[in-house]
Protein backbone atom coordinates (compact mmCIF):
# COMPACT_ATOMS: atom_id res chain seq x y z
CA UNK A 1 0.00 0.00 0.00
CA UNK A 2 1.18 3.36 -0.43
CA UNK A 3 1.78 6.27 1.31
CA UNK A 4 -1.00 8.35 -0.28
CA UNK A 5 -3.70 4.89 -0.46
CA UNK A 6 -3.58 5.59 3.66
CA UNK A 7 -3.75 8.86 3.66
CA UNK A 8 -7.04 8.61 1.47
CA UNK A 9 -8.18 6.06 3.98
CA UNK A 10 -7.88 8.39 7.11
CA UNK A 11 -9.66 10.81 5.20
CA UNK A 12 -12.33 8.73 4.21
CA UNK A 13 -13.12 7.19 8.00
CA UNK A 14 -12.62 10.76 9.48
CA UNK A 15 -15.82 12.10 7.13
CA UNK A 16 -17.80 9.00 7.87
CA UNK A 17 -17.64 9.27 11.58
CA UNK A 18 -17.76 12.76 11.61
CA UNK A 19 -20.83 12.46 9.13
CA UNK A 20 -19.46 15.70 7.97
CA UNK A 21 -17.13 16.82 5.06
CA UNK A 22 -17.20 20.13 7.28
CA UNK A 23 -15.94 18.56 10.76
CA UNK A 24 -13.44 16.18 9.21
CA UNK A 25 -11.64 18.97 7.56
CA UNK A 26 -11.23 20.94 10.63
CA UNK A 27 -10.50 17.67 12.29
CA UNK A 28 -7.93 16.99 9.76
CA UNK A 29 -6.32 20.85 9.09
CA UNK A 30 -7.51 20.34 5.80
CA UNK A 31 -10.02 21.82 3.19
CA UNK A 32 -13.02 20.57 2.54
CA UNK A 33 -12.88 20.68 -1.26
CA UNK A 34 -9.40 19.23 -0.66
CA UNK A 35 -11.46 16.32 1.18
CA UNK A 36 -13.77 16.12 -0.92
CA UNK A 37 -11.57 15.47 -3.61
CA UNK A 38 -9.77 13.16 -1.84
CA UNK A 39 -12.90 10.81 -1.18
CA UNK A 40 -13.81 11.17 -4.79
CA UNK A 41 -10.18 9.47 -5.95
CA UNK A 42 -10.39 6.61 -3.25
CA UNK A 43 -14.31 6.06 -4.96
CA UNK A 44 -12.55 6.08 -7.87
CA UNK A 45 -10.21 3.99 -7.47
CA UNK A 46 -11.63 1.52 -5.65
CA UNK A 47 -14.69 1.66 -8.08
CA UNK A 48 -18.03 1.90 -5.18
CA UNK A 49 -19.40 4.27 -3.65
CA UNK A 50 -18.47 4.85 -0.34
CA UNK A 51 -20.31 7.65 1.18
CA UNK A 52 -24.12 9.05 0.50
CA UNK A 53 -23.93 12.88 0.07
CA UNK A 54 -27.21 15.23 0.95
CA UNK A 55 -27.27 18.54 2.06
CA UNK A 56 -27.73 17.71 5.92
CA UNK A 57 -25.31 14.68 6.46
CA UNK A 58 -22.75 12.31 5.08
CA UNK A 59 -23.50 8.74 5.31
CA UNK A 60 -21.68 5.60 3.98
CA UNK A 61 -22.79 3.39 1.84
CA UNK A 62 -23.08 -0.32 2.12
CA UNK A 63 -19.57 -0.97 0.88
CA UNK A 64 -18.32 2.26 2.81
CA UNK A 65 -20.14 0.68 5.71
CA UNK A 66 -18.14 -2.47 5.49
CA UNK A 67 -15.16 -0.92 4.79
CA UNK A 68 -15.82 1.24 8.14
CA UNK A 69 -15.91 -1.63 9.94
CA UNK A 70 -12.45 -3.25 8.23
CA UNK A 71 -10.60 0.17 9.00
CA UNK A 72 -11.49 1.26 12.42
CA UNK A 73 -10.13 -1.95 14.20
CA UNK A 74 -6.86 -1.98 11.63
CA UNK A 75 -6.14 1.72 12.20
CA UNK A 76 -6.58 1.50 16.37
CA UNK A 77 -4.27 -1.63 15.51
CA UNK A 78 -1.67 0.75 13.79
CA UNK A 79 -1.95 4.11 16.08
CA UNK A 80 -1.44 1.93 19.22
CA UNK A 81 1.67 0.09 17.79
CA UNK A 82 3.41 3.69 16.70
CA UNK A 83 2.15 4.79 20.73
CA UNK A 84 4.65 1.41 21.68
CA UNK A 85 7.29 2.23 19.62
CA UNK A 86 7.27 5.92 20.79
CA UNK A 87 7.09 4.48 24.41
CA UNK A 88 10.18 2.17 23.43
CA UNK A 89 12.17 5.32 22.12
CA UNK A 90 12.15 7.02 25.35
CA UNK A 91 12.98 3.79 27.50
CA UNK A 92 16.37 3.60 28.43
CA UNK A 93 17.72 1.33 26.46
CA UNK A 94 21.37 0.22 24.05
CA UNK A 95 24.74 -0.63 24.92
CA UNK A 96 27.32 2.29 26.62
CA UNK A 97 30.99 1.39 26.30
CA UNK A 98 32.73 3.27 28.85
CA UNK A 99 36.70 2.63 30.00
CA UNK A 100 37.92 3.73 33.15
CA UNK A 101 40.52 2.18 35.72
CA UNK A 102 40.70 -1.04 37.44
CA UNK A 103 39.92 1.13 40.89
CA UNK A 104 37.25 3.09 39.46
CA UNK A 105 35.63 0.85 38.09
CA UNK A 106 35.22 -1.26 41.48
CA UNK A 107 34.54 1.32 43.60
CA UNK A 108 32.11 3.56 41.64
CA UNK A 109 31.00 2.16 38.31
CA UNK A 110 30.04 -1.32 39.39
CA UNK A 111 28.33 -0.13 42.64
CA UNK A 112 25.91 2.19 40.60
CA UNK A 113 25.70 -0.42 38.03
CA UNK A 114 24.92 -2.83 40.29
CA UNK A 115 21.83 -1.17 41.64
CA UNK A 116 20.70 0.02 38.13
CA UNK A 117 20.85 -2.48 36.21
CA UNK A 118 18.21 -4.93 37.46
CA UNK A 119 15.50 -2.17 36.58
CA UNK A 120 16.56 -1.27 32.90
CA UNK A 121 17.45 -4.67 31.65
CA UNK A 122 17.39 -3.34 28.27
CA UNK A 123 20.77 -1.37 29.07
CA UNK A 124 23.98 -3.03 28.04
CA UNK A 125 27.31 -2.17 29.25
CA UNK A 126 30.70 -2.94 28.82
CA UNK A 127 33.51 -1.71 30.88
CA UNK A 128 37.43 -1.86 29.76
CA UNK A 129 39.60 -1.71 32.24
CA UNK A 130 42.72 0.30 30.87
CA UNK A 131 45.44 2.35 33.48
CA UNK A 132 46.39 4.17 30.23
CA UNK A 133 44.54 7.39 28.89
CA UNK A 134 42.25 6.25 25.87
CA UNK A 135 41.34 8.35 22.84
CA UNK A 136 37.39 7.63 23.72
CA UNK A 137 36.35 9.19 20.06
CA UNK A 138 38.88 7.14 18.44
CA UNK A 139 38.52 4.14 20.23
CA UNK A 140 34.59 4.59 19.90
CA UNK A 141 34.13 4.59 23.56
CA UNK A 142 30.51 6.64 24.97
CA UNK A 143 32.39 7.52 27.96
CA UNK A 144 35.46 7.45 30.22
CA UNK A 145 36.50 7.62 34.04
CA UNK A 146 39.52 9.60 34.97
CA UNK A 147 40.85 11.60 38.11
CA UNK A 148 39.50 15.31 36.88
CA UNK A 149 42.58 16.53 36.62
CA UNK A 150 43.54 14.32 33.57
CA UNK A 151 40.45 14.88 31.56
CA UNK A 152 40.78 17.75 28.47
CA UNK A 153 39.08 20.33 27.92
CA UNK A 154 37.14 19.78 25.08
CA UNK A 155 35.20 17.36 26.99
CA UNK A 156 32.22 17.65 28.43
CA UNK A 157 32.80 16.25 32.59
CA UNK A 158 30.45 15.05 35.75
CA UNK A 159 31.39 14.36 38.66
CA UNK A 160 30.99 10.81 39.79
CA UNK A 161 33.22 10.36 43.53
CA UNK A 162 34.35 12.77 45.96
CA UNK A 163 38.31 14.39 46.03
CA UNK A 164 41.02 12.15 46.54
CA UNK A 165 44.42 12.11 48.20
CA UNK A 166 47.88 10.09 47.30
CA UNK A 167 49.12 8.17 50.69
CA UNK A 168 52.71 6.97 50.67
CA UNK A 169 52.84 3.69 52.80
CA UNK A 170 55.52 1.21 53.90
CA UNK A 171 55.21 -1.95 55.93
CA UNK A 172 55.96 -2.20 59.82
CA UNK A 173 58.95 -4.33 58.56
CA UNK A 174 60.26 -1.79 56.21
CA UNK A 175 60.13 0.69 58.88
CA UNK A 176 61.76 -1.49 61.65
CA UNK A 177 65.40 -1.07 59.69
CA UNK A 178 64.79 3.11 58.81
CA UNK A 179 63.14 5.79 60.56
CA UNK A 180 59.83 6.75 58.14
CA UNK A 181 60.54 10.22 56.13
CA UNK A 182 59.39 13.54 57.76
CA UNK A 183 59.35 15.62 53.79
CA UNK A 184 59.25 14.79 50.07
CA UNK A 185 62.73 15.19 49.94
CA UNK A 186 64.28 12.58 52.27
CA UNK A 187 62.37 10.20 50.16
CA UNK A 188 65.83 9.57 48.59
CA UNK A 189 67.36 7.62 50.97
CA UNK A 190 64.52 5.43 51.09
CA UNK A 191 63.81 2.13 48.33
CA UNK A 192 60.48 3.12 46.50
CA UNK A 193 58.24 0.95 44.51
CA UNK A 194 57.60 3.02 40.81
CA UNK A 195 54.71 2.69 38.71
CA UNK A 196 55.25 2.84 35.14
CA UNK A 197 52.23 4.33 32.82
CA UNK A 198 51.05 2.08 30.70
CA UNK A 199 50.38 5.13 28.25
CA UNK A 200 52.87 6.73 28.36
CA UNK A 201 55.33 4.57 29.29
CA UNK A 202 57.03 7.18 32.00
CA UNK A 203 57.95 6.79 35.65
CA UNK A 204 55.09 8.42 38.09
CA UNK A 205 56.41 11.40 39.92
CA UNK A 206 55.15 11.31 43.09
CA UNK A 207 53.26 14.48 44.08
CA UNK A 208 53.24 16.66 47.00
CA UNK A 209 51.87 19.87 48.20
CA UNK A 210 51.67 21.47 51.26
CA UNK A 211 50.57 25.45 52.17
CA UNK A 212 50.52 26.19 48.69
CA UNK A 213 54.03 24.73 47.80
CA UNK A 214 54.08 21.75 45.10
CA UNK A 215 56.41 18.99 44.59
CA UNK A 216 57.26 16.58 42.23
CA UNK A 217 59.72 13.81 43.19
CA UNK A 218 61.66 11.11 41.29
CA UNK A 219 62.06 7.95 43.29
CA UNK A 220 63.90 4.85 42.69
CA UNK A 221 63.94 1.35 43.94
CA UNK A 222 64.38 -2.07 43.46
CA UNK A 223 60.74 -2.47 41.84
CA UNK A 224 58.93 -0.97 38.93
CA UNK A 225 55.13 -2.12 38.31
CA UNK A 226 52.19 -1.10 36.09
CA UNK A 227 49.69 -2.29 37.96
CA UNK A 228 49.04 -0.98 41.77
CA UNK A 229 47.87 -4.25 43.04
CA UNK A 230 51.28 -5.90 42.83
CA UNK A 231 52.74 -2.27 44.17
CA UNK A 232 50.92 -2.55 47.27
CA UNK A 233 52.04 -6.29 47.65
CA UNK A 234 55.57 -5.51 47.29
CA UNK A 235 55.03 -2.62 49.75
CA UNK A 236 53.48 -5.22 52.12
CA UNK A 237 55.85 -7.82 52.12
CA UNK A 238 58.35 -5.00 53.25
CA UNK A 239 60.32 -4.11 49.70
CA UNK A 240 59.72 -0.07 50.00
CA UNK A 241 57.34 2.97 49.99
CA UNK A 242 54.47 3.33 47.63
CA UNK A 243 52.66 6.16 46.55
CA UNK A 244 48.87 5.20 45.72
CA UNK A 245 45.28 6.63 46.08
CA UNK A 246 44.50 6.54 49.89
CA UNK A 247 40.74 4.81 49.82
CA UNK A 248 43.10 1.86 47.79
CA UNK A 249 45.06 1.17 51.24
CA UNK A 250 42.88 2.74 54.15
CA UNK A 251 41.71 -0.95 55.02
CA UNK A 252 45.61 -1.89 55.61
CA UNK A 253 46.18 1.48 57.44
CA UNK A 254 43.64 0.44 59.94
CA UNK A 255 44.63 -2.50 60.67
CA UNK A 256 48.25 -2.09 60.95
CA UNK A 257 49.62 -3.51 57.73
CA UNK A 258 50.89 -0.45 56.35
CA UNK A 259 51.90 2.59 57.97
CA UNK A 260 50.88 6.01 56.32
CA UNK A 261 53.59 8.28 56.17
CA UNK A 262 54.03 12.58 54.87
CA UNK A 263 50.01 12.50 55.64
CA UNK A 264 50.92 16.63 55.80
CA UNK A 265 52.24 16.74 52.50
CA UNK A 266 48.84 15.11 50.84
CA UNK A 267 46.63 17.45 49.71
CA UNK A 268 42.84 16.61 48.22
CA UNK A 269 42.63 16.91 44.42
CA UNK A 270 39.71 16.32 42.47
CA UNK A 271 38.40 12.67 41.93
CA UNK A 272 36.60 10.80 39.08
CA UNK A 273 35.01 11.98 36.85
CA UNK A 274 32.76 10.52 33.48
CA UNK A 275 33.77 12.62 30.61
CA UNK A 276 32.59 12.62 27.13
CA UNK A 277 32.66 14.32 23.88
CA UNK A 278 30.68 17.44 24.04
CA UNK A 279 29.93 17.25 20.35
CA UNK A 280 28.26 13.58 20.70
CA UNK A 281 24.41 13.79 21.37
CA UNK A 282 23.55 11.13 24.33
CA UNK A 283 20.87 8.58 24.62
CA UNK A 284 18.36 8.45 27.34
CA UNK A 285 20.65 5.25 29.07
CA UNK A 286 23.44 6.73 28.85
CA UNK A 287 21.69 10.23 30.33
CA UNK A 288 20.23 7.79 33.06
CA UNK A 289 23.87 6.37 33.52
CA UNK A 290 24.99 9.49 34.06
CA UNK A 291 22.85 10.90 36.60
CA UNK A 292 22.87 7.51 38.74
CA UNK A 293 26.67 8.22 38.68
CA UNK A 294 26.76 11.94 39.51
CA UNK A 295 28.47 12.69 42.74
CA UNK A 296 25.93 13.82 45.48
CA UNK A 297 28.25 15.23 47.73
Amino acid sequence: MRREELADLNAFLTVAEAQSFTRAAAQLGSSQSALSYTVRRLEARLGVRLLTRTTRKVAPTEAGDRLLRTLRPALDEIGAELNSLSELRDKPAGTIRITAGEHAAATILWPALERLLPSYPDINVEISVDQGLTDIVAARFDAGVRLGEQIARDMIAVRIGPDQRMAVVGAPSYFAERPPPRSPQELAGHRCINLRFPTLGGLYAWEFGKAGRELKVRVEGQLVFNSVPMILNAATAGFGLACVLEDQVAAQIAEGSLIHVLADWCEPFPGYHLYYPSRRQTSPAFTLLAEVLRHKG
